[in-house]
């Protein structure tokens, strides 16, 4: 009898060298899914006819219905390469922007990724992004060019202006490796079509090429033209079975993608920050199965019979079901009831699974980017989005006695996409959902209608702004309650090369509670004197906590809670509640009561709330409003129409230029003109032009509007003056 795959999967397992851990990521419609699909018919998991059509990686109906992947999808799956049996723990991610949280989570999974691009669009913004994701987790990349069929159908080509083509884009992404990538990777992880780490074929049809398989295999490019202007569909079948896609690209992933003993090597002094030479530190780097538990969560689905199953990496140490664990962000102890793999839609229950591989466990109510072990230590990185939610709805319960559900359901959609952020305000009862975009918010209304069973109603899209300071505020004071503690601090507007770093993920994002000389060396090269950077206790939200005092006996007793509220004025500022980003906020002095008693939370919130905000109010603070950097195409002759639409919605152009029939337009549009963008594009271009997103920036409000912005902000959350300490 055949063996069955989750048996082949878990005799392999234990052996880190035969494991693959990759990402399949690219821009929208360059055909992931369909690929993923080429790669399970090839383990035997699915019928060959049905590859490409049955985007079997594409779980839910409104994946199906829209013909898009929106959750990152998981499968592991056993193939020969070389008469050696190798394990390929495979993630495909969403290719739109709107689910680009899916892909940088995945990217904290996996070892390695392969960058599909699509043979006649080329490198498009979303190409960027996802590499930019990639390697800013340190994930390997290789590429894969896809519909070349398209080249020879549609365009046209001779070989040589094939060969063209494909240079061009092996080109585009190493520049793109170059320009991004840190410096140790700049070399080490470009594409090479010689050696192999770039392949191209037709996922649609089923076939894949490299340089050293077309020399195994006896082919040429010419081969493949002949068989397509054959209009023989026999032939082009042919080519799926001389060259089979999963072949050449498992190939490919095998000799060109580390296993993660090699990558756990250069990646954990990147993602961990713990003490490199402790006994965690070394299993973390030798993947060692028989070290402490390391298991990053980087994705939640709630199923209805199982409950919660958190999906992730497991770095070191082995997971046993039944197992006691820690959840180092939660600060509470939980346990392992069920340990799978992965495959495909379903999952396979086991007994216990060792480090480097990517599994799922049930029993543990977490959220994505938690670091779970048996003891207390200190976690991995919190997990960075590239972009920020820009665009808001007010959520309501259709039927009043459904709130108490509609809380639990938000609550569930949160943990299952993180990118969704859910603001539940207590005094006013008022329910917000954040998200990436028009799109993004509009799945999740209709899984919370469809999939969770509750009829919501929800307002017209609301614009997230961002509040900062034009110039160093004077030094105020906040006082506590019982008067008997006075707190003193300053803010000044943050380095611009500084809050470039938080950004890329260079700084992480984090409270240190012990010195970081690599981190500190980042705040000394941008300017920083050595004795200040020493004391920066916190970077949250792109703004930076610095404690300046000198010999304050109580100090550390009290840091915990001067960072709480920190935090807390830097989620919802002093103008209009709205998040604080590229703020210095130092704390030069205190004078705290010698009784413990006297300076708990109820004293120093208000304290340091009020010291915050007073010395905000006299910086200039000004409001930031989000700004979209759009790449738009359309046929030249609607040029003008273009220019047009973009200057009606308070939009700028950056550059325009033509390629061939088409006019190539980079616009900066705020967010508060992009709704309905989509359709006033489809229609100002006879339906022929589209655009996506290349970028996203806060810049400040124009004089004139920002009143206008902070009182309606303020009438939306029924803020006074007083309300906000002003």
């Amino acid at each position: 009898m055949a063996e069955k795959m989750v048996d082949k999967v878990m005799r392999i397992m234990g052996d880190a060298q035969h494991i693959r851990n990759i990402a399949i990521c690219a821009h929208i419609d360059h055909g992931k899914t369909t690929f993923s699909d080429n790669l399970l018919a090839g383990a035997g998991m699915m019928s060959k006819d049905d590859a490409g059509k049955a985007l079997k990686l594409d779980f839910h109906e409104d994946e199906k219905e829209r013909g898009i992947t929106i959750d990152t999808a998981a499968v592991s799956m056993v193939h020969m390469v070389d008469g050696k049996e190798f394990l390929v723990n495979l993630l495909d991610t969403p290719g739109h922007v709107d689910f680009g949280g899916d892909v940088t989570r995945a990217m904290r999974a996996v070892d390695g990724c392969i960058v599909l691009v699509c043979a006649s669009e080329g490198i498009m913004p979303q190409t960027e992004t996802v590499l930019r994701q990639a390697l800013r987790e340190r994930v390997k990349p290789i590429l894969f060019i896809n519909k070349v069929d398209r080249l020879i159908k549609e365009l046209q080509l001779t070989p040589e202006q094939m060969q063209e083509r494909f240079v061009n884009i092996i080109t585009n992404v190493n520049r793109l490796i170059e320009h991004i990538a840190p410096e140790e990777f700049k070399q080490k992880f470009k594409v090479n079509v010689v050696d192999g780490s770039v392949s191209f074929g037709s996922a649609f049809h089923n076939w894949g090429l490299n340089v050293p398989f077309m020399k195994i295999k006896n082919i040429s490019l010419k081969d493949v033209i002949d068989a397509y202007k054959s209009g023989d569909d026999a032939l082009i079948k042919s080519l799926a079975q001389k060259t089979p896609i999963h072949e050449a690209v498992l190939t490919m992933v095998v000799k060109h993608l580390p296993d993660p003993h090699q990558a756990q090597a250069y990646r954990i002094p990147k993602l961990w920050h713990g003490e490199m030479e402790s006994e965690e530190g070394k299993a973390l780097v030798a993947c060692d199965p028989n070290g402490s538990l390391f298991f990053v969560i980087t994705k939640i689905v709630i199923d209805p019979q199982a409950g919660e199953i958190s999906a992730g990496r497991l770095f070191s140490g082995t997971m046993k079901k039944g197992m006691d664990v820690y959840l180092n962000r939660g600060k509470m102890a939980s346990r392992v009831q069920q340990v799978f793999v992965y495959n495909g839609a379903k999952r396979e229950i086991v007994d216990n699974v060792p480090s480097g591989n990517i599994i799922g466990i049930a029993g543990v109510k977490s959220f994505a980017g938690e670091t779970i072990t048996s003891t207390p230590t200190e976690p991995f990185e919190p997990i960075q989005h590239i972009f920020d939610p820009v665009i808001t709805k007010a959520v309501e319960a259709k039927n009043p006695a459904d709130l108490p559900k509609l809380i639990e359901v938000l609550k569930q959609v949160n943990k299952e996409d993180p990118a969704i952020h859910i603001d539940i305000n207590d005094e006013t009862g008022e329910i917000l959902m954040h998200g990436m975009g028009e799109l993004h918010l509009e799945v999740i209304e209709n899984r919370i209608r469809k999939e969770k069973g509750v009829d919501i109603k929800t307002s017209p899209p609301i614009v997230v702004y961002r509040e900062t300071i034009t110039k160093p505020g004077q030094e105020a004071m906040g006082k506590s309650p019982n008067k008997h503690n006075h707190l003193f601090f300053t803010v000044e507007p943050l380095e611009e090369s500084i809050f470039d770093q938080i950004k890329s993920g260079e700084i992480p994002e984090m409270r240190f509670k012990k010195r970081d000389l690599t981190i500190r060396d980042k705040f000394v090269n941008a300017g920083w004197e050595t004795k200040v950077a020493d004391k920066v206790k916190d970077v949250f939200n792109a703004n930076v906590f610095v404690d300046e005092t000198r010999g304050i006996v109580h100090i550390n007793e009290i840091m915990e809670l001067v960072l709480d509220m920190f935090e807390d004025v830097m989620k919802g500022g002093p103008l209009a509640k709205e998040p604080c980003q590229k703020m210095k906020v130092s704390l030069t002095d205190c004078k705290l009561h010698e009784d413990a008693i006297h300076r708990g939370p109820a004293q120093m919130y208000p304290a340091v709330r009020e010291g915050i905000r007073g010395s905000i109010m006299t910086a200039s603070p000004v409001m930031l409003e989000p700004k979209q950097v759009l790449h738009i195409e359309a046929p030249v002759e609607f040029m003008g129409e273009i220019s047009k639409l973009v200057s009606n919605k308070r939009g700028q152009l950056l550059e325009m230029s033509q390629e061939s029939v088409l006019t190539i337009v980079k616009a900066k549009v705020p967010v508060a003109e992009m709704f309905g963008w989509s359709s006033e594009l489809r229609s100002a271009t006879g339906g022929r032009g589209n655009s996506s997103l290349v970028d996203q920036v806060f810049e400040r409000t124009a004089g004139e509007l920002q009143d206008k912005v902070i009182r309606q902000l303020k009438d939306r959350k029924g803020l006074t003056d007083a309300m906000l300490g002003v």
